[in-house]
């Protein structure tokens, strides 16, 4: 759905050239939500801002739904640009219009009928769960209204692809959660794609199949979840499931041990005391579900030999570190 190649975007700031986008490649499929996970400075909202165009790129291509957009002039790139949305961290709404007459401005400036107007903003209030707040204005409504309010917005044109500008960082974490939920039902629901950018790790976490490390303009890591876990060293596996300092006792050895799929849910820890006759000793560590998979990291002590402990849980899908 959004395959980016070879993007570079450079700024003059100060006298000096600041890659903001240093070579980046990217590929969302279809249906999918992607989340692009790195600090302030990353990259992060630059590298979105040029999957819809709002800044061009120095270099690279950008296409989305099979229509490259870095090739189309000024005219072809507005109709292009309605199967892309956005939705920002501030919301963006118009203080002067209520929660309807938000959702309808852009379907007031595509010219769309007054009765069809009334429908589709009826019908996209009442996806996000705001039948009941439609004549409340901005300052009437909390943040989380504000950004269900600023989602059925960017519905309003039928789009494929949704862009999420940080667009939970600005929520307490209840509120967050139930924006992710959200987003994750619209995405079922519509089969919506979705590419979000954060600083929360939780947020990738909770509703994201595939993610990206962004730092200094670059990815350092990126695909699907539950490749990434079972990569050794991944940054994000770290980030996701970090693991507390151990000491180990006498005649014991640390053993980290990563799980996803099937064999997170597999009694591991006492076949493998059982099967080789050794003690066990689970240090930290836990089994969670992500939006796309079951997965988990454990820092376990063995006695004995650390190798056949290792090699017993390899074989059953495990991605084992000393």
């Amino acid at each position: 759905m959004i395959q980016v190649s070879g993007l570079h975007k450079t700024y003059r700031s100060r006298g000096h050239d600041v890659r903001a986008v240093d070579g980046v490649d990217l590929h969302v499929r279809e249906g999918e939500i992607y989340g692009v996970l790195g600090q302030s400075g990353a990259g992060k909202s630059t590298l979105l801002r040029c999957v819809n165009l709002l800044e061009r790129p120095d270099s690279g291509t950008v296409e989305v739904d099979g229509v490259e957009l870095t090739a189309l002039p000024g005219r072809g790139l507005r109709a292009a640009r309605h199967r892309l949305c956005m939705i920002h961290q501030h919301f963006a709404l118009l203080s002067s219009r209520t929660a309807a007459g938000n959702v309808a401005f852009p379907l007031e400036v595509t010219g769309v009928p007054r009765a069809e107007r009334h429908r589709r903003v009826a019908e996209l209030l009442d996806l996000v769960g705001l039948t009941d707040r439609a004549g409340a204005y901005p300052a009437q409504l909390s943040g989380g209204q504000k950004q269900r309010v600023g989602i059925a917005r960017a519905l309003a044109a039928g789009p494929k692809v949704l862009l999420s500008d940080e667009a939970t960082s600005a929520l307490d974490p209840d509120t967050t959660r139930s924006i992710l939920d959200l987003l994750l039902d619209l995405n079922r629901r519509l089969g919506l794609t979705i590419l979000l950018i954060t600083h929360e790790m939780d947020v990738v976490k909770t509703i994201c199949q595939s993610a990206a490390v962004m730092r200094d303009g670059r990815f350092t890591e990126a695909g699907a979840l539950t490749d990434l876990l079972r990569e050794p060293g991944s940054e994000l596996a770290r980030g996701l499931f970090p693991l507390a300092a151990a000491q180990a006792r006498d005649g014991e050895s640390l053993l980290d041990v990563t799980v996803s799929g099937d064999s997170a849910d597999e009694p591991l820890l006492s076949a493998l005391a059982r099967t080789l006759d050794i003690d066990v000793r689970l240090l930290d560590g836990g089994v969670q579900s992500l939006a796309a998979t079951r997965a988990g990291r454990l820092r376990i002590g063995v006695t004995g030999d650390p190798a056949p402990a290792a090699a017993f849980l390899r074989d059953r899908g495990a991605l084992v570190a000393s």
